[in-house]
C-alpha cells in the first residue's frame, strides 16, 4: 500500500476499538500490515511497563510485523490520565503523518479514545508527590471523611461523584490540590478538540457476547501459563498504594490474594475470570452507547471480513484531497 500522505485538510487516523479479548488487536496489527500503519496503544493498563501478562500486550512475533507505540511506556509509579495519553498519542500521530504512516489507535480505554476524538477539559497534569500525598490523606482519613472534606472543598465536583469510588475521589482532590479549582470547574472550560484536518475511521470490533466471554476465560488461563502470578509478585514488591491505577488491574487483586494465601489458585482465577467478563460487559455497553459514528464488527474474525474492513479503509483513504 502506498504511503498515507496527511494534508493541511485531511490526516486520516484509524481507530480499531472494542472490549477486552475481542480480538481488536489482531484485526489492528492485520491493517497495519495492510496500509504501512503503525499501531499506537489506547488501553490504560498496557501504558505500564510492570503489566506485559495481565494486560495482554503484544508479544515480540506481533511487535516485529509493525511498529507498536505506547506499550509499556510508563512506570506503574505513574498515573496516566486521559490527557497526558491524548498528548502521547497526539505526538506518535504527528510522527505517523510526517513518515508518511497511517496511525492506528487500537484499545478499550473509553475516555482515553473520547479524550482524542471529541477533546477533553485543559486540566493540568498533577505532579506525583500531590497524588501520593493525597493518596496518604485517603488512607490515614477513610472513604467517609476524605469524602466529607472534598465536599466542603468543592461541593460542586462532590455532588457529582459517589463517595466510595476510591479513584475518582483521588483525582477530584488532586486536581483541587494542585489547581486550587475543582473538576466540575474545570469542565466548564472550552474542551482541546482534535486538528480540524484530523479525520477518523472508527472501527467497533465486538464479537458475539458467549465468544467475548468464552475467549475472556481462556485467555486469563493463559495468562496464568505465561507468568501472571510472577508478574504479581513484582508488583507487590514494588510497595505501591492500593491506589495506584496498575494495581487495579484486572487480575492482579485476585492473585494477591493467592499469593498471600488468602485463597486458592483456582478461586483466584475464577474470580479474575468474572471479573474479566465483567469488564468487558461494562465495554461493550459504552462503546454501544457512547462511541458515536462507528462501524461495528459483529460478526467473528475471518479472511473475508478482513477484505472488507481493508475495502472500507481504502475509501476513507481515498477521501484524501489532492
Amino acid at each position: 500500500m502506498s504511503a498515507i500522505v496527511a494534508t493541511n485538510s485531511f490526516a486520516p487516523v484509524l481507530i480499531v476499538a472494542g472490549p477486552t479479548a475481542s480480538g481488536k488487536s489482531a484485526l489492528a496489527l492485520d491493517m497495519a500490515d495492510a496500509f504501512d500503519g503503525v499501531v499506537i496503544n489506547a488501553d490504560s493498563m498496557q501504558v505500564y511497563e510492570e503489566l506485559r501478562v495481565l494486560s495482554a500486550r503484544p508479544d515480540d512475533a506481533e511487535t516485529a510485523r509493525a511498529p507498536h507505540r505506547l506499550y509499556g511506556v510508563l512506570s506503574g509509579r505513574e498515573a496516566c490520565s486521559a490527557g497526558k495519553w491524548r498528548d502521547m498519542a497526539m505526538a506518535e500521530i504527528a510522527e505517523c503523518h510526517a513518515k508518511g504512516k497511517l496511525p492506528i489507535i487500537t484499545g478499550g480505554t473509553g475516555m482515553y479514545l473520547n479524550a482524542l476524538t471529541n477533546g477533553i477539559a485543559p486540566i493540568p497534569d498533577v505532579p506525583a508527590r500531590i497524588r501520593d500525598i493525597v493518596s496518604a490523606e485517603l488512607a490515614e482519613l477513610g472513604h467517609a471523611a476524605f469524602f466529607a472534606k472534598l465536599t466542603q472543598d468543592d461541593p460542586e465536583t462532590a455532588a457529582t461523584l459517589d463517595g466510595t469510588n476510591t479513584q475518582r475521589l483521588i483525582r477530584a482532590v488532586e486536581v483541587f490540590a494542585h489547581t486550587g479549582r475543582g473538576l466540575a470547574s474545570w469542565h466548564t472550560e472550552p474542551v482541546i478538540t482534535p486538528p480540524e484536518n484530523m479525520k477518523f475511521k472508527k472501527l467497533c470490533y465486538m464479537p458475539p457476547r458467549d465468544i467475548l466471554y468464552d475467549r475472556c476465560n481462556r485467555r486469563f488461563d493463559l495468562m496464568i501459563e505465561q507468568g501472571a502470578l510472577d508478574e504479581v509478585a513484582g508488583l507487590i514488591a514494588l510497595d505501591l498504594p492500593p491506589s495506584a491505577p496498575v494495581m487495579k488491574a484486572v487480575g492482579v487483586r485476585e492473585l494477591a490474594a493467592h499469593l498471600a494465601g488468602e485463597i486458592d489458585l483456582e478461586t483466584a482465577k475464577e474470580k479474575s475470570q468474572r471479573e474479566t467478563r465483567r469488564y468487558a460487559k461494562r465495554q461493550l455497553t459504552w462503546f454501544r452507547h457512547q462511541m458515536t459514528d462507528k462501524e461495528i464488527i459483529d460478526a467473528q474474525y475471518s479472511e473475508s471480513l478482513a477484505a472488507k474492513m481493508r475495502h472500507d479503509i481504502n475509501q476513507f483513504l481515498l477521501t484524501t484531497p489532492k
